[in-house]
């Protein structure tokens, strides 16, 4: 299927005889400048530039209107951005389509009244109820300038990179693998949300499927060969914590299959066409997935390797073929979860961190149990962010850019000395067996770096719908004399990252202990970078509410 694609909407002001050619050149070099800032800073989740389409025609009435929306049905248009340096006529050049985002950007210029026409359309979107996003700039530019402001590029790209994400989302799906795992709300998939507000189709796999493909040998040999040496020489066995371990033998077993059990379910996902070279053409095919979750407790895990292996390294940047796009694939099966590390890695092309909301440290706790006093960022307490195992590696921190800074990077600028680094800072546990009786690996490490990230969640409330949470804030690096005391009082073989979000010094923002307590789940997600902006546009796009936030009021954007 064609990418999704930004269409382009030339408006020019529609009276021949001494206006409107005199408007062509400006019209068209304003879509020219947007469709270039878009391809150079826009990007899908595979890496590759968003594809612009400009209309064919500037757009002066309704025949051309008609015409621009012809083409663009046969572009994959998911949202349209009219540009016009001038008056035109509002209802009769307007994208009339109920499914595409819409956004107007009116020039500010004074030859010619482009907020005139901005104003008026604005009005005709919402009297016909079709939101659209309003776009002008501060300050005034000449006609003959056809530079795009540094305020007006903004307010572009986060439309595009927003609209984008909707776009990639439609018509894929969300393939559970399992059911609800031990009572979770948010593993309960609810196929009517995800098809009104998202565009996503809710598949079910039974988990038997994994141990059908794995008793039938229904995947890749040659490439389970290369992943299985690769696994074995660079995910290093951490320490047994058990009192009574699983043997040798048995733990060669839970290797096999855990590297097998990845591969299984990518291809569960995704399909994998080596599988018509075995006859399985069905399972070749996959599932159109753009996310997916693995229940795992306790129905699998009482008497199979757990799923902790497969999840992590299907959320990183990389794997035994070197790096590549991070799959969403949600533990336990928390699909609402999943999603929120899906918006994640949408607007960043970064790997999404799967977490519990685990515990809120307050310095007194802290001293307490330590005898520390925790100092800099986290002198005001913490929260633990800590799951059984299957967090994308990427929240190492160890990665770093030319200047040497520690960073979570889009997956299509990780490198092989990143990837070295990444594998070299975590170990893969053998399962807590009082929590997983079937055994398997768990990764084990700390997040090494100070990082500006974003917590996100989505939840259903009955009576609204879905609403989203976010908190940005910082990962924060503890003195070992504190973090060992506290990280061995939960699960010393799972991975942990300490957050500190960002204080407004009012309501849920108040002090850290609040935005624990206000958190809307047991599960968070986190993406690097502050992207509260962006997640509030995506909301917005969506009709999502956000019943959790700490951006300022004048960096929200929102549809007119």
């Amino acid at each position: 299927m064609a990418k999704a694609k930004i269409g382009i909407r030339p408006i020019i002001d529609g009276r021949w005889g001494g206006v409107r050619e005199g408007l062509e050149g400006k019209t068209m070099a304003m879509a020219q400048a947007s469709k270039k800032l878009i391809e150079e800073n826009v990007f899908y989740t595979d890496g590759t530039p968003v594809e612009c389409v400009i209309s064919p025609c500037t757009i002066g009435g309704g025949a051309e209107a008609a015409k621009c929306a012809e083409f663009f049905a046969t572009q994959n248009v998911c949202a349209t951005l009219s540009v016009t340096p001038c008056w035109c006529y509002g209802s009769e050049t307007m994208d009339l389509d109920p499914l595409t985002i819409k956004a107007v950007w009116g020039f500010n210029g004074t030859e010619r009244p482009g907020a005139v026409y901005l104003a008026a359309a604005m009005a005709a979107h919402a009297q016909r109820g079709l939101p659209a996003f309003s776009i002008y700039g501060h300050d005034v530019q000449d006609v003959d300038d056809n530079t795009i402001p540094a305020d007006v590029a903004e307010k572009i790209l986060r439309f595009a990179r927003c609209a984008a994400a909707v776009g990639q989302m439609r018509n894929k799906a969300y393939v559970g693998i399992g059911a609800v795992a031990m009572g979770i709300a948010g593993s309960n998939c609810d196929a009517q949300f995800l098809q009104e507000y998202l565009g996503i189709r809710a598949e079910w796999v039974d988990m038997s499927e994994v141990q059908r493909r794995y008793q039938l040998d229904i995947y890749d040999k040659e490439e389970f060969e290369k992943a299985y040496a690769w696994t074995r020489a660079h995910c290093r066995e951490g320490f047994d914590k058990n009192a009574n371990p699983h043997d040798r033998e048995r733990k060669e077993y839970e290797w096999d299959f855990v590297v097998k059990m990845t591969l299984i379910c990518r291809d569960i996902l995704f399909g994998n066409e080596k599988l018509n070279d075995i006859g399985r053409h069905e399972e070749a095919l996959g599932r159109n997935a753009i996310l997916g979750g693995f229940q795992g407790q306790r129905m699998w895990t009482d008497f199979m390797p757990n799923g902790d292996f497969t999840e992590a390294m299907l959320n990183s940047s990389f794997d035994w073929n070197g790096k590549k796009e991070p799959i969403t694939f949600a533990t336990e099966n928390d699909g609402l979860n999943g999603l929120a590390m899906l918006f994640g890695k949408l607007l960043t092309g970064t790997a999404s961190v799967f977490a519990d909301v685990r515990t809120y440290w307050s310095p007194e706790a802290v001293r307490r149990v330590t005898g520390k006093t925790p100092e800099g960022p986290a002198a005001g307490g913490f929260i633990h962010l800590i799951n059984s195992g299957a967090a994308a590696l990427d929240a190492t921190g160890v990665c770093q850019d030319a200047s040497g800074k520690k960073l979570i990077k889009k997956w299509w600028d990780v490198t092989d000395a990143d990837i070295e680094a990444m594998t070299a800072a975590a170990g893969w546990c053998p399962a807590d067996l009082g929590y997983f009786r079937g055994g398997g690996f768990s990764s084990h490490f700390k997040t090494q770096a100070e990082m500006p990230v974003t917590m996100i969640r989505v939840n259903l409330i009955k009576g609204i719908g879905p609403v989203l949470q976010l908190a940005e804030g910082y990962t924060v690096t503890l003195p070992d004399e504190i973090h060992d005391i506290l990280d061995k009082r939960t699960d010393p073989t799972w991975p942990t990252t300490w957050f500190v979000p960002r204080l407004t010094g009012k309501g849920a923002f108040k002090d850290v202990y609040s935005v624990m307590a206000n958190w809307g789940a047991n599960h968070g997600s986190l993406t690097y970078g502050h992207i509260g902006k962006d997640l509030i546009t995506l909301a917005s796009m969506l009709r999502i509410p956000v019943a959790l936030h700490n951006v300022a009021d004048d960096d929200l954007s929102s549809p007119h």
